[in-house]
């Protein structure tokens, strides 16, 4: 699996200057998790502006000290739904910009034989069809728990649907892509592979260990 194989016009690749150093800190094994969260933090708010590009609006009148004048509110509801635990890092991302945000959770673990993700909890608001909803994990890796996530609000009803993550590996963008192509992506990195322990390379290690220092 190479690069080659992604289709970029459904994936945004953010470049920036902070993001790339906040990227080595979270890679540097040496790295602290009160500096880990902290540099997640961060890029996390770079790949929630950047998601939020596409956020509709509608033209409302506004009154100035001086006038009245034209303004813009929100066209619709923002749902921004962690896969836990390592996602509910980048929660606060979606939530700096959009205070009034609902908050969903999908809790999976990853089989460490199979691989594969394993369900074991969720709670998502209502009326998903009426929200832009946002699903975020810090990695993407085989695409498994990405697919499973995207699979199960769209059987609640989500149509209009984001996944925002840190680093992606091409296994899970070319699967998130097979298995639902409506969806874009907006990652701060795609890196070369994954290993034998479907373990992105470089990678940065397991995010959620990382940041509440569970190692």
């Amino acid at each position: 699996m190479s690069k080659s194989d992604i289709d970029f016009s459904r994936v945004t690749v953010v470049d920036h200057p902070v993001v790339a150093r906040d990227l080595t800190i979270l890679r540097d094994k040496d790295t602290p998790p009160q500096l880990f969260r902290l540099a997640l933090s961060r890029i996390g708010i770079i790949l929630a502006y950047q998601t939020l590009k596409v956020l509709p609006t509608t033209e409302v009148e506004v009154e100035t000290p001086i006038q009245k004048s034209k303004g813009h509110a929100f066209a619709t509801n923002v749902v921004a739904v962690p896969i836990i635990r390592a996602g509910l890092g980048l929660v606060d991302a979606v939530t700096h910009f959009i205070p009034e945000a609902q908050i969903g959770h999908l809790g999976m673990y990853r089989d460490e034989k199979t691989h594969q993700p394993v369900d074991y909890y969720s709670n998502l608001p209502s009326e998903l069809d009426k929200a832009m909803v946002l699903i975020v994990d810090p990695m993407l890796a085989t695409g498994g728990s990405a697919c499973d996530s995207i699979s199960f609000v769209k059987n609640k009803g989500a149509k209009d649907i984001h996944f925002m993550c840190l680093i992606s590996a091409p296994e899970g963008i070319k699967r998130l892509q097979q298995e639902h192509p409506d969806v874009p992506i907006v990652t701060a990195a795609i890196d070369e592979r994954l290993n034998e322990q479907a373990f992105i390379v470089p990678g940065l290690g397991d995010a959620g260990d990382r940041y509440f220092g569970t190692e």
